[in-house]
């Protein structure tokens, strides 16, 4: 199954230049959600734009599946990619900043996912979730009766990319999806998770 990492954000709340490329125990952070979703199977795509020249050179020194949208937003990225992909049935969506992501966790939001039985399904977390980072988000909503964040991942069909899908939301408590990197703050939670724990999490 293809794993469409999206990669082509300004990052600019960070600060720290490209963020998929912020390192994190002597790994770009980027490589933590490529590792995760090859680990559990599926067929990773980084997903870059204008915005992040390095990130896409590092892929290509990586030999890693890359393709470059034209970067004029997430979702127009999203639909010009699986459309140029050609991308056939279920497929993962995930954005770059998520190093504390495993396969374990992707396995079960993929198990979830076919019991729903919708073509479409969104992974959130309680808000405020215990031991998050920072997480300045911008959205929030009821899920299953609990105000929550959505993660940044998502399951939808390919064939059917450009076209708006029925959706069920997945509602998880497993903190080490509330640990996305957006600010110096957030970084350094995650390095500390890591790297103390000898990137065993």
């Amino acid at each position: 199954m293809l794993a469409l990492i999206l990669a082509g954000g300004k990052g600019c709340r960070l600060g720290k230049g490209e963020k998929p490329l912020a390192m994190i125990c002597g790994s770009p952070m980027i490589n933590y959600v490529i590792d995760a979703f090859t680990c559990a199977g599926h067929e990773p795509v980084v997903i870059a734009s204008p915005n992040c020249p390095f990130t896409a050179n590092w892929c290509r020194a990586q030999q890693i599946s890359l393709y470059t949208a034209q970067g004029l937003g997430y979702i127009e990225d999203l639909v010009e990619a699986g459309c140029a992909l050609e991308a056939e049935g279920p497929l993962f969506t995930c954005v770059a900043d998520l190093p504390l992501l495993t396969p374990g966790i992707i396995h079960g939001i993929d198990q979830e996912y076919r019991k729903r039985g919708t073509p479409a399904a969104s992974v959130w977390i309680p808000a405020p979730f215990p031991g998050s980072t920072d997480c300045h988000r911008d959205y929030a909503d009821e899920v299953s009766g609990t105000l929550a964040y959505p993660v940044g991942i998502n399951m939808l069909r390919g064939d059917q990319i450009a076209n708006p899908q029925e959706e069920s939301r997945i509602l998880s408590r497993d903190f080490r999806l509330a640990y996305n990197v957006n600010t110096p703050g957030d970084l350094e939670r995650v390095r500390q998770v890591l790297c103390t724990n000898g990137n065993h999490i």
